[in-house]
């Protein structure tokens, strides 16, 4: 199964983005789609190094359209209109193919004189033709990869405008006629053309093919060896394994299903055989992979969008990312740990434990095309220039290992992958564009802020607990780029109006949308780690969301306190972070029920470890000192709180 970076695929009984059938692609349809993804990839690496290739180098309207036209085509032949025909590509899907390369082919060549002639306003009626034919394509495509919920909401805000005067109150809007509508929708550059896709085609699709390189080059056997090398000698070590690699696999692919699905069969088994639950494997994997995407350097397509809509750059996305995500990975190590102390369960015997020595020799190249990527990325801000000659260097060290040396079948392959990859981002970010196009168009999201604010009367942790829900709860029926779209417009002007960071709400919408992958009902993650553990889905769900039980405080944690997102003064960041961390352990602590120095500790201690870390976490100095006192309160009067007990090994 392949997914897509950022925009995340999907089981066919989820609501995500759904994954391509590589019994589909075979044949004539095989080549077709590789050759659109490769003419789409050749085009994007001509207009982002401005090479004018054979003297063609298309305005950024036309080259959008192009781009949409070529990766739409290859997505109605890489995804199946309904679930009987995954196995074959049908007529139709001919048809729509070849339909979407000629409208967009059409409004492409016409790109500058719709830019001279104001047609988004005034159009020939073949313009306004093809722009009703593109608008009925994006939305089968946003049906095919992102699923019936998305198309509705796609649906509902892009014809929102045809009525908005009808509605009452805060949902009035502007009234648009069919054509009009039809034309700002396509023309326009606020909606299918508008900043989701301008992201897609001016800096994701580079990361894709840093993740598709580092894939076929052999980076995910490295990191897993690195990884086991590590931590594979702890107590607990397969799960702490599991943990570190799938934190670093995520964070370059920022995929959460392809990420479950590479590390997965190795780091599950592997946690069954030492003594974990099949049940509590699934959910170590769940959890690591999930917080892959809110892992710098990458974090998927969603980060590039909030960096544009932020008007910042990305390497200041990464630096106010890393370090809630750090926390969340220290937290997930320390439950993992204490797990494993509380039960007695060991390392991995010595003789499946690579040598770290011989592991960074061979793979120190991976390390370097990291290294270089980051600093490309921080220092040199070249975001577009980046991923690609990381991926170069990838590729370039590839011709020297036999074993991951590119030739046809591998090229094939990282094509193929990249096909499929841009082509789901690209059907459901256009189909999103709908839902920005419409509320700006109307009106309606700038009312919708200030209504919030009103109804809040200054509030802000009613803001927060309503923007919560809100993103928690689209983000079960969305995809998290679309859902936080969809909330950076409608939520995130009422927090900063409210005297919030802007970076830090913006990260909150973030934060909250990609919770549904770990909680019930949904749980995409926990699913996917469930199916590949042969446990029950809906008790790895549980146990997942009580793994990554810190995402649900995180979010409130650096919204209330930036100092967590490294801005502000050095010695506060350094006191937050320490306050953090001690804070996270004592909540692991108490969620396990062992604490170090002190060993299984009873309900007395575990209150205290909880009252003391949740001190820990708010930022006063009144609250922090108290925290500081129930620690030494645990410790002093461990001996009356916590009778000695002894572990006993337990599944």
């Amino acid at each position: 199964m392949t997914s897509s970076q950022g925009a995340d695929a999907q089981t066919t009984t989820t609501p995500e983005p759904k994954s391509s059938d590589k019994g589909r692609l075979r044949g004539i349809g095989y080549w077709i789609a590789l050759g659109l993804g490769t003419l789409g990839l050749l085009m994007a690496i001509n207009q982002t190094f401005n090479l004018k290739f054979l003297g063609f180098q298309p305005l950024g309207n036309s080259y959008l359209y192009y781009l949409i036209g070529i990766f739409l085509a290859a997505a109605f032949l890489c995804f199946p209109a309904w679930s009987g025909a995954r196995n074959r590509i049908s007529w139709y899907d001919w048809v729509l193919a070849v339909l979407a390369l000629v409208s967009c082919g059409y409004l492409g060549y016409h790109g500058l004189t719709m830019i001279n002639m104001g047609w988004e306003y005034m159009a020939p009626t073949e313009a306004t033709v093809f722009s009703g034919i593109l608008l009925v394509l994006v939305l089968e495509g946003v049906r095919r990869c992102g699923g019936w919920p998305l198309l509705f909401v796609s649906l509902f805000f892009g014809t929102y405008p045809l009525y908005a005067d009808s509605m009452p109150g805060f949902l009035w809007g502007n009234q648009y006629e069919l054509p009009e509508l039809l034309r700002a929708h396509v023309i326009g550059v606020e909606s299918i053309i508008g900043i989701p896709m301008q992201v897609v085609a001016q800096l994701v699709i580079g990361f894709v093919v840093f993740g598709a390189a580092l894939t076929i080059t052999g980076g995910g056997d490295f990191f897993m060896k690195f990884a086991t090398s590590l931590m594979g000698r702890s107590r607990g070590g397969p799960a702490k394994v599991s943990v570190l690699s799938s934190g670093i696999l995520g964070s370059l692919s920022g995929s959460v299903i392809s990420n479950i699905l590479t590390t997965g069969p190795i780091t599950i088994p592997t946690m069954k055989k030492t003594g974990y639950p099949a049940h509590y494997a699934g959910a170590v994997e769940a959890c690591a992979s999930t917080g892959g995407t809110l892992m710098p350097p990458v974090m998927g397509a969603v980060a590039f969008i909030m960096a544009s809509f932020l008007g910042v750059a990305y390497a200041e996305i990464m630096i106010a990312a890393f370090l809630p995500a750090l926390l969340f990975y220290l937290a997930l190590l320390f439950q993992v740990d204490n797990y494993a102390a509380r039960r007695g369960l060991k390392g991995l015997p010595e003789e499946e434990i690579p040598s770290l020595k011989e592991t960074l020799k061979e793979g120190w190249p991976y390390l370097f095309s990291l290294a270089m990527l980051v600093y490309m990325l921080l220092v040199m801000r070249i975001e577009a220039y980046a991923p690609y000659y990381a991926s170069l260097v990838l590729l370039g060290v590839a011709l020297f290992k036999r074993d991951y040396r590119l030739n046809w079948t591998r090229a094939k392959a990282f094509i193929a992958d990249l096909t499929t990859n841009v082509s789901n981002l690209v059907a459901i970010l256009a189909g999103i564009g709908l839902v920005v196009g419409g509320l700006s168009y109307t009106g309606v999201a700038g009312a919708f802020s200030r209504e919030l604010l009103l109804y809040a009367d200054g509030s802000i942790p009613l803001m927060l607990i309503a923007g919560a829900i809100t993103s928690f709860v689209l983000g079960m029926g969305m995809t998290v780029s679309a859902c936080y779209i969809f909330l950076s417009i409608l939520l995130a002007p009422a927090l900063v109006n409210a005297g919030l960071n802007p970076l830090a709400s913006h990260l909150f919408i973030l934060y909250w949308g990609m919770l549904s992958y770990i909680t019930p009902p949904v749980s995409l993650a926990a699913i996917t780690a469930a199916g590949v553990a042969g446990s029950n889905a809906t008790k790895t769900g549980i146990y997942a969301m009580r793994l990554g039980g810190i995402l649900f405080i995180l979010p409130f944690l650096f919204v209330l306190n930036p100092s967590l997102i490294l801005q502000g003064d050095i010695a506060r960041i350094l006191i937050s972070a320490l306050t953090a961390i001690t804070a996270i352990w004592l909540i692991a602590s108490a969620m396990e029920g062992y604490l170090y120095r002190i060993g299984i500790i009873g309900w007395p201690i575990r209150v205290l470890a909880l009252a003391a870390g949740g001190c820990l976490i708010y930022p006063n100095l009144f609250s922090e000192a108290v925290g500081l006192g129930l620690i030494v309160l645990m410790y002093v009067g461990k001996g009356l709180l916590n009778p000695p007990r002894v572990a006993v090994p337990r599944s």
